[in-house]
């Protein structure tokens, strides 16, 4: 099964940069994108062999996730189920008969960190959230979750330190949910590989010269480990200031 997510940073802008080429080429059994930034209604597509599920931000052009699938899912759940973190859309859960395939967009603490107060709270009640799915079976979540979590996932740690996606509050975060019975696909795999990156700056050529933070994952039940084959990082794809990832796992 190939799985495949995207911070597109628009979905509209980013159908102008090729999205459908990858996509197309790709043949994802399931591909989820982040920020999308609109509402279903203001885009045309609708991808043949895909059923595809959207959940909006109530603030216009802001945030958003979609789910495309080839298989339809038992069931859907938009948001966590807490009005307070469901208004942005950042959580589509899709269960299928073997796993639950959840794809989150985690709010970005801002310049000044002045959402990290919100940030610490949205990550306890995920945490929450995917435990409780995990009591059922077991769990895949993907997305842009706006955290470097080692040092050896961005370029600059040392300048980076105590910056929004850097901060020990959102690292720590991190480390609990791993520590609550998850793993981190890409470190499972290649635990000491350096420059691997999917996400740099628009200033200063960062993106040529790859200076880059690793903050898109593939997150899993530590039960099915044994069953992830292999994931990837697609740097060379371009459309957004996000490279897509992807997961290979046989269940």
């Amino acid at each position: 099964m190939k799985l495949i997510s995207w911070n597109v940073n628009g979905i509209r802008a980013c159908l102008t940069k090729g999205f459908l080429d990858f996509f197309n080429k790709i043949d994802a059994d399931i591909f989820c994108i982040q920020e999308t930034k609109c509402q279903p209604e203001q885009v045309e597509l609708k991808i043949d062999g895909y059923t595809s599920y959207w959940n909006s931000a109530e603030k216009k052009g802001y945030s958003g996730t979609a789910i495309f699938t080839k298989q339809k899912p038992k069931n859907v759940i938009y948001g966590i189920g807490i009005e307070e973190h469901d208004k942005e859309g950042r959580v589509i859960t899709l269960e299928f008969e073997k796993f639950y395939m959840v794809d989150i967009y985690t709010p970005n603490s801002k310049r000044g960190l002045e959402r990290l107060e919100y940030r610490q709270i949205w990550e306890d009640e995920i945490r929450k959230y995917l435990l409780k799915l995990n009591e059922n079976k077991p769990v895949i979540m993907c997305g842009d979750l706006n955290v470097a979590h080692k040092e050896i996932d961005l370029k600059n740690p040392k300048t980076n330190r105590g910056n929004a996606g850097f901060t020990d509050e959102e690292r720590n975060k991190m480390t609990e949910l791993l520590n609550a019975g998850f793993i981190d696909t890409y470190r499972y795999l290649y635990p000491d590989k350096e420059d691997a990156y999917s996400w740099w700056s628009y200033m200063g050529h960062a993106r040529e010269k790859n200076i880059g933070w690793r903050i898109d994952y593939f997150i899993v039940s530590k039960d099915i480990r044994s069953k992830i084959k292999e994931t990837q990082i697609y740097p060379e794809i371009m459309g957004s200031d996000h490279c897509p990832v992807g997961l290979e796992i046989d269940l």
